[in-house]
């Protein structure tokens, strides 16, 4: 089949090739010349036969909103168009009913696979009405990884980056938990080798994964991430979980846990502990730290 891909960054890059490998013609057009084939996407539209499909692969929000804007004044009735970056799924409902009220359809897709995606294939989370999955079905089993699983119509507009947006709180919470015990080992001084316990993990415990693999990886380029900042920045996939979570009222402590860490992890100098200390020098005495 016949795809325009808007977005031909890491991820549309990669999966534009994905798909060409698959036997499917691919017309992607990015703001970067050198990465296009296409360069608008009056071009675009005007390349591919009829009824078509475009996947939109670009950031979330004003980008996104302006690109369906855009396509939907292109775009003829009985066209398709996929969101698959990461959008908030309340933005999907959007641009469903704007694309509906000219006649064209609307999938949104949560995307998972990153860097490796090219090579492994992508796990997919769908949203849509059943006429319109069906449209892109050949995409979306070009791009999946290989066997059985990896791909899922998860349900109504808005499912599918909902379900990618509580994979990504999940995802969270895995990290901070390598995390916490990686810096707990490093502390010790009876364990003598961190890195190898990690590596030791990756075959017959509870917690192999594909993200231990990769904190092995990077434990082999840098064995004490010396050469790294504790910084970390948010997606903000996780603070939408935990705010779907206030609004459902299910507890989702962990998740919530590990993207507090992340704001934490911003501050050199924590205003909250500074109110700690102080509080804990008031009651008991304890001693207090200075700046210089």
């Amino acid at each position: 089949m016949e795809l325009g891909l808007v977005g031909l960054g890491k991820m549309g890059g990669n999966m534009r090739e994905r798909i060409r490998r698959a036997g499917h013609t691919v017309i992607g057009y990015d703001r970067n010349p050198d990465l296009a084939d296409v360069h608008s996407l009056e071009e675009l539209v005007g390349k591919l036969s009829g009824p078509r499909v475009v996947w939109v692969m670009v950031p979330a929000g004003a980008p996104t909103q302006s690109t369906i804007d855009r396509l939907a004044e292109l775009l003829d009735p009985g066209d398709v168009v996929v969101d698959g970056g990461n959008s908030r799924w309340t933005d999907d409902e959007k641009h469903a009913a704007e694309l509906a009220a000219k006649g064209i359809g609307f999938v949104d897709c949560g995307v998972s696979g990153g860097v490796w995606g090219l090579e492994n294939g992508y796990a997919l989370m769908y949203g849509g009405d059943a006429e319109h999955v069906a449209r892109v079905q050949p995409v979306f089993d070009a791009l999946k990884p290989e066997g059985d699983f990896g791909s899922v119509h998860a349900g109504k507009v808005g499912a599918g980056h909902f379900a990618k947006m509580v994979h990504n709180g999940i995802e969270y919470a895995m990290m901070q938990a390598y995390a916490e015990g990686w810096e707990l080992l490093e502390k010790v001084d009876s364990v003598t080798d961190v890195r190898e316990v990690f590596r030791s993990w990756q075959e017959g415990t509870v917690i192999r994964s594909w993200l231990l693999d990769l904190a092995v990886n990077a434990l082999d380029e840098d064995e004490h991430l010396d050469g790294l900042r504790g910084y970390a920045q948010d997606s903000g996939e996780g603070r939408w979980t935990v705010e779907a979570a206030i609004d459902n009222a299910v507890p989702l402590p962990a998740i919530t846990a590990s993207l507090f860490a992340r704001f934490a992890s911003r501050q050199e100098d924590s205003p909250q502990m500074k109110m700690i200390a102080a509080l804990r020098n008031q009651f008991g005495g304890h001693a207090v730290e200075k700046k210089s």
